[in-house]
């Protein structure tokens, strides 16, 4: 009955009219005459090319040699431990308890999940774990040393199972890691070249290079399709829990500080923020999200999966729009052009309905828009803005050390802010960057940004390369999945260009951590065998 009302409704014919005219269309041949050409073109041998680049091996590269003799060191470590009396009295300790607290829903889960399992699940739910432990148990080292521990838990437990045969380190070697050790050397450089307080530089560093951590991690700790599949879904569940929230926050129109919007932003009625503390990363983070549910929708073949996935995307959309946000935006924006250009690029046409309803539906989304190309957005923004504020970074910068950069930790971002050592004047005074590009380049330097944009460079080429490894097609649409995640990525490597977005902990561990599931799935994924 539902289906024979929407054959009948004016909306459907509409909608069908509209679907022949553009298969019918210009735009529509332009892309069937590309798909046709495709097979045998010489872009598809450039990037079957670039994609069969394999990763590095125990001749070709030292720091794998170093990671395989790392990994003979602790298994001879944990033959010693088997044989010792105090393991086989712990092990004999441990079976009759597993067997006590195993049974009932709670055990069958933790079996199901491993320990590896777990801590994938808290990895994933770092924002509700820091936000629990910040504004609700408000317990000072606990609060601000907890992630800290968590890396070091994870760590251990790397070590432990590689000592005792079950996962091999050395073996976990990627492009990356090189990237990541040479950012990191080069900013230990710069931590000692540039330090009049040296306390301040070594925070400074911490927070630059810390979550960078999560990679070598997270590369390690996804063994497998259940584990890249329990933190993907667990994000799914985070993102769905956030905007969730946000539309909630939306329609009881919570109250919001003054400074958030303008003084011709009056019909902005709130913008959520959920349990970030902020619409900005709220924002971030929906971008980051949004994506992964999207790609459920194309990955799984039963329909009410489908159908929650797409409700869950869109509601994932929809609280991006009330943050009001416009580097979530513009990040989102990017996200689906970047998920289409490998999927589906039928989404680029509802990428332009969905932005053209929203502007018509929500008149202070379209206010907020136009209120850009004013002159008193222009005079806004010279006075306390980002213009102002990219302005004085940079004149700082000119005016001390632009090679090595003004010192970790003194300026653009929330070691500075927490540490204001410099008297304020007329001409200098603390405020966040709100570019995380420029506050790089402002603490590090153009050494310090050209390496870190290397960086960047390095993970979006093996990323691509993951990819194009990866399977599209009806029985294994392997590739829908970490498709998903570098959309997300992408968009959020967009909207730091306006926002500190990397300055919040849980914000870069994501960020880190989809990198490596993306690697898994393209370079240490088990391949099923054909026909199966």
């Amino acid at each position: 009955m539902i289906k024979t009302i929407l054959e009948n409704s004016v909306l459907w014919r509409a909608l069908c009219r509209m679907a022949e005219w553009y298969r019918q269309g210009a735009i529509a041949a332009f892309f069937r005459a590309f798909r046709e050409a495709y097979p045998s073109s010489r872009y598809r041998r450039l990037w079957r090319a670039f994609c069969s680049a394999p990763l590095p091996t125990a001749y070709t590269s030292a720091y794998t040699r170093a990671a395989a003799a790392c990994r003979k060191w602790f298994e001879k470590w944990g033959a010693w431990i088997r044989e010792s009396l105090v393991y086989r009295g712990c092990i004999a300790v441990w079976k009759p308890v597993s067997r006590f607290f195993g049974g009932g829903l709670i055990g069958s889960a933790c079996r199901f999940l491993g320990l590896r399992g777990l801590l994938l699940i808290g990895l994933a739910m770092y924002l509700p774990i820091d936000y629990f432990l910040r504004s609700v148990v408000q317990i000072g080292f606990l609060a601000s040393g907890w992630d800290e521990g968590f890396l070091l838990l994870c760590v251990c437990y790397l070590i432990w199972h590689t000592a005792m045969g079950r996962a091999p380190i050395g073996s976990r070697v990627t492009p990356v890691e090189g990237y990541l050790w040479l950012f990191i050397g080069v900013g230990f450089f710069l931590m000692c070249a540039v330090s009049p307080i040296m306390s301040i530089a070594i925070d400074g560093l911490r927070a630059e290079v810390q979550y960078l951590l999560w990679f070598f991690i997270a590369v390690r700790l996804i063994e497998d399709d259940r584990d890249f599949g329990i933190f993907y879904g667990a994000m799914v569940v985070l993102g769905a829990c956030v905007a969730l929230h946000g539309v909630y926050q939306y329609i009881a129109a919570v109250p919001i500080p003054d400074s958030w919007t303008s003084a011709t932003e009056q019909g902005v009625r709130t913008r959520v923020f959920s349990i970030t503390g902020s619409p900005n990363i709220c924002g971030a983070l929906l971008v980051l999200i949004a994506p992964l549910a999207a790609g459920i929708a194309y990955y799984c073949k039963k329909t009410w999966a489908k159908v929650l996935a797409i409700c869950l995307t869109g509601l994932m959309c929809l609280s991006i729009l009330f943050t009001f946000s416009k580097g979530a935006w513009g990040g989102l924006v990017v996200a689906i052009i970047v998920f289409a250009c490998f999927l589906d690029r039928r989404l680029l046409i509802l990428l332009c309905g969905g932005a053209a309803g929203a502007v018509l539906a929500v008149p202070s989304i379209a206010n907020r828009i136009t209120y850009l190309f004013t002159a008193d957005y222009v005079e806004a923004s010279q006075r306390a803005g980002r213009m102002v504020r990219w302005e004085t970074g940079l004149r700082l910068l000119e005016e001390n050390n632009p090679l090595m950069g003004f010192g970790l930790g003194r300026f653009g971002g929330a070691v500075a802010m927490q540490n204001q050592v410099i008297e304020e004047s007329e001409t200098f005074s603390y405020f966040y960057m709100d570019n995380y590009y420029l506050k790089t380049l402002v603490e590090m330097g153009y050494i310090g940004l050209f390496f870190y944009l290397l960086l960047l460079f390095g993970l979006v080429i093996w990323c691509l390369r993951a990819i194009g490894r990866t399977n599209l097609s009806e029985d294994d649409r392997t590739r829908v999945l970490p498709v998903a995640l570098f959309s997300g990525m992408a968009g959020v490597l967009v909207h730091c260009y306006f926002e500190n977005i990397f300055e919040v902990p849980y914000m870069m561990a994501y960020f880190w951590v989809m990198g490596a599931a993306i690697l898994y799935a393209g370079y240490f994924r088990k391949r099923r065998p054909k026909g199966l």
